[in-house]
């Protein structure tokens, strides 16, 4: 008897620490640029910074899934999401940049955690090494814990 309460004990221990370990559900909206001096860039200096966006919001997706931070739903898309996540990127000039990100608490709309990394250099590799140290600070720290 004694036996059969520890082995259910034990099972139940085991059930629990899974639960805890689930991935929080995220919806994660397109990140999105502030550029006061976009209107001044050329045509194709636009597109790349545009391109660059769709690609650290791709990242961060892969990220943030691929080290079981969260659960990222599909992008846009809210109900359901016990996390909304909001990515801007600042672009200050050509030579700083900082990636931001703010994850809200979807049942309270309060602000769960905001992380900032600043990056310096306009090409995807600088842009993409700014995301995976974002998500490295993010893990580090367990902010996506709370």
């Amino acid at each position: 008897m004694l036996r059969l309460i520890t082995l259910l004990a034990f099972a139940g221990l085991a059930c629990a620490q899974s639960s805890a370990a689930e991935p929080k559900s995220l919806a994660l909206m397109d990140c999105e640029l502030i550029d006061d001096m976009r209107p001044f860039a050329s045509e194709q200096a636009r597109r790349e910074v545009d391109q660059r966006i769709v690609l650290i919001t791709a990242e961060l997706a892969k990220e943030l899934e691929r080290r079981g931070m969260y659960r990222v739903l599909e992008r846009g898309s809210a109900p359901g999401a016990e996390r909304i996540a909001r990515c801007w990127v600042q672009k200050v000039s050509n030579l700083i940049l900082n990636i931001n990100i703010e994850v809200r608490n979807a049942a309270t709309d309060e602000t769960v955690y905001v992380k900032s990394v600043d990056i310096r250099g306009n090409t995807d590799e600088t842009w993409l090494r700014g995301v995976r140290r974002l998500v490295d600070n993010i893990e580090e720290r367990r902010h996506h814990l709370r």
